[in-house]
């Protein structure tokens, strides 16, 4: 029997593929959990309908993703930290503190988690970031450390 696969099962299928499968397996395992449905031609159609719809929000994320890289390129965060003589700063700064500030001064929210910062900043000056927003698309944020007063 032919199935369209709602929900991956480990061994037989992923989402969204069309495969045969006995007919006792089909009824009493997949067809029963609502993990597959009868591949009919309303239900390969409604696949068909389901892929195209995926495809045009992957599109638009992409093209959003594209347009925030070019605004998070032009910025430049400022952060003001204590330091010592030679530049050094007491303690660091992380990607939950340059998250926070690009939220409150630009109303931009990144997942600090995106931020590819290896190590924490502990010098004053200026380190570029790489900030991953899609999969292909890497925007690099300037941040700027200064001396706080």
């Amino acid at each position: 029997m032919k199935v369209v696969f709602l929900k991956d099962v480990k061994g037989k299928g992923k989402k969204g593929e069309i495969k045969n499968v006995a007919d006792g397996y089909a009824h009493n395992f997949l067809l029963k959990n609502n993990l597959a449905l009868e591949a009919n031609a309303a239900a390969i159609s409604a696949l068909e309908g389901q892929k195209k719809k995926n495809e045009k929000e992957a599109a638009e994320e992409l093209a959003e993703a594209k347009k925030l890289k070019d605004v998070l390129e032009q910025l430049t965060v400022e952060l003001k930290a204590k330091s010592g003589s030679d530049g050094r700063l007491f303690g660091s700064i992380t990607t939950k503190q340059i998250a926070a500030q690009l939220e409150k001064t630009n109303g931009i929210k990144i997942d600090k988690r995106k931020m590819e910062l290896d190590d924490a900043i502990r010098a004053l000056g200026y380190t570029n970031i790489p900030v991953k927003l899609y999969h292909d698309v890497v925007a690099v944020l300037k941040v700027h450390v200064t001396e706080e007063a």
